[in-house]
């Protein structure tokens, strides 16, 4: 991961330590949703500047307008192919949550979905791409309250893109070294004031260095899990060859993640002599 240092408005944290301040999450949103909010609440408790230890991070900006529109906001700066599926499941955290507290369905607000990236996600050259609802046989919207944007540092056409947005958006595609200056916007000074400011805060360095030990974790944790279905599978494929494996051992099997452990299924089953007789040895 990057130093702290050296972390520019692209890099999450960063992203998301700025945005806790709400006149820069406000900002934000008037230039992306082309709209005037009067006030927003930004949810502190969901951010991974806050998390304690940092357990289930969440790498987005959730905030909540004064009408009660609910707005999730996420840097993304590789395109891993599942942005759709991360937009479905962003609206529905923000409904079921609201659900869970005893709002009535009929009473859900507008949900606003907003990924800022650094690649054309769609490859069209746009610098904004906004989904709907809409009806396949006749184009109507179900106006379902619910919206999702993805906003693109890779446009084509420089005549398409509001000044501002232009700016902002440039901004974040640069570097450490340009990202310092002048962009001839005062929403992007404001917000090199607050980059400047967080990178002199002990404190968020210490919390930057954190996340970076949990994310190196996940990673080793992840490799780790990673080898264990790979072995799994290797038994389940050996035992298959004996006879039929049942969805109990399979899942069995496919469950356990010490890899010492599927080492042993993997000597057993490679010995045994029918599925029957693995069961009896490794006491499956």
């Amino acid at each position: 991961m990057t130093e702290f240092k050296d972390l520019t408005i692209s890099n999450v944290f960063m992203f998301a330590a700025v945005m806790e301040d709400p006149e820069n999450c406000r900002g934000l949103l008037e230039m992306v949703l082309e709209f005037p909010i009067a006030r927003i609440e930004v949810s502190t408790e969901k951010s991974i500047i806050h998390h304690p230890r940092y357990h289930g991070v969440r790498l987005d900006v959730y905030a909540r307008g004064d009408d009660n529109t609910r707005y999730n906001v996420e840097m993304q700066v590789r395109n891993k192919d599942n942005l759709p599926k991360r937009s479905r499941y962003y609206h529905s955290q923000i409904d079921m949550e609201l659900i869970s507290t005893g709002t009535d369905y009929k009473e859900l607000p507008d949900t606003y979905v907003i990924f800022i990236c650094n690649f054309d996600p769609f490859g069209f050259g746009k610098y904004k791409y906004t989904f709907d609802m809409i009806c396949t046989e006749t184009g109507e919207m179900l106006d379902d309250g619910a919206r999702t944007i993805f906003l693109s540092t890779r446009w084509s056409d420089d005549s398409e893109v509001p000044e501002g947005l232009r700016k902002f958006l440039r901004y974040v595609a640069a570097d450490t070294a340009a990202s310092t200056e002048d962009f001839g916007d005062d929403y992007v000074r404001s917000l090199q004031k607050s980059v400047l400011r967080i990178k002199s805060d002990r404190e968020m360095g210490e919390r930057y260095m954190l996340l970076k030990e949990l994310l190196s974790d996940e990673k080793a944790e992840g490799i780790t899990i990673g080898r264990a279905r790979g072995k799994a599978e290797d038994v389940i494929e050996l035992l298959s060859e004996l006879g039929e494996v049942s969805a109990e051992l399979s899942d069995i099997i496919m469950a356990e993640n010490d890899v010492d452990i599927l080492s042993a299924y993997h000597k057993a089953a490679s010995k045994a002599e029918s599925v029957e007789k693995f069961r009896k040895e490794t006491g499956l």
